[in-house]
């Protein structure tokens, strides 16, 4: 890489799906650093009392209420985050939702509108943050996932949707870093299963609980990995040591990890009813957790 990034104490950073899990763990962590940071989803209340709370510590923060699949709203995240502070160093693509099922109960209209978060969140964030990180230079983050190389059963249209983000990140990085040679980083970050509120917030076909495998990583080491991208670049970064096994697996020997896929179908359940099988898919779940399970903070 070329270019230099700044220090992370330096930097203006724009975070999608920030008030909850990973993105508002990253939110966080990034504030807490000395950077400056603007929290965007559609859970606007929750992003106010976060930007409050990061306030009050003498963190600079902006709260921005949008829906990452419409890309004016998205638009609009860019020109307040450069109305308020100057530039954007570091855009970091997180919004995600799941849905748990198989393939083939999947209703048209849900597929679609996970994909509008998940992946056209993604392009739509990639292409608002672009022409502000080539005038300076910056990174690109997205948020993909170890199923952008392996897939787990009953989350088949959630890995069909990382698989996209992985694709268009690839590409992307092709056109701006190689071709343009642009000053931008962009990364895609890999984790394994993560510790947030991400099974509660997935639209839920089945007649139990969803929950993910074990063994889970907690989210403070997905936001390292984030921010060390923000000041470091990368191309794709695994996190997670099961991220790096099924991946390579995935890879080396997809029959294998087929099988071993095929073992997680019965590991996503819990012994109780669904708690809101509608989750997060249409409306904002305000739930403000960093962590799954009902755990604080």
């Amino acid at each position: 890489m070329a270019h230099r990034l700044k220090p992370l104490a330096e930097q203006v950073i724009v975070i999608t799906g920030a008030s909850s899990g990973i993105g508002l763990c990253t939110a966080r962590m990034a504030a807490r650093r000395g950077a400056s940071v603007v929290l965007a989803a559609r859970s606007k209340e929750v992003l106010e009392e976060v930007v409050h709370e990061l306030s009050v510590s003498g963190a600079k923060a902006l709260a921005c209420g949008a829906d990452v699949a419409d890309r004016r709203q998205v638009e609009e995240v860019a020109a307040r985050a450069i109305a308020e502070f100057g530039r954007i160093d570091t855009w970091v693509n997180d919004a995600g939702v799941s849905i748990y099922a198989r393939l083939d109960e999947v209703s048209e209209a849900d597929g679609r509108r996970l994909f509008d978060t998940n992946f056209w969140g993604v392009f739509n964030g990639s292409l608002a943050a672009l022409p502000h990180l080539k005038r300076q230079g910056g990174s690109l983050i997205n948020v993909g996932s170890e199923v952008s190389d392996a897939v787990v059963p009953l989350q088949g249209i959630y890995s069909a949707s990382k698989h996209a983000v992985k694709g268009f990140t690839d590409a992307l990085r092709v056109e701006i870093e190689i071709i343009d040679k642009a000053p931008v980083s962009i990364t895609l970050i890999q984790p394994t299963a993560v510790d947030t509120p991400y099974p509660g917030n997935a639209r839920n076909y089945m007649d139990q609980e969803p929950k993910l495998p074990d063994p889970m990583i907690e989210p403070e080491k997905v936001a390292e990995a984030i921010l060390a991208a923000a000041v470091e670049g990368g191309r794709d970064v695994k996190v997670g040591a099961m991220s790096i096994l099924n991946t390579a697996i995935a890879k080396i020997a997809p029959s294998l990890g087929d099988k071993m896929s095929a073992k997680q179908a019965d590991r996503q359940q819990k012994p109780e009813a669904p708690h809101n099988p509608e989750g997060a898919l249409y409306n904002a779940s305000g739930s403000g957790q960093v962590r799954g399970e009902g755990k604080t903070g």
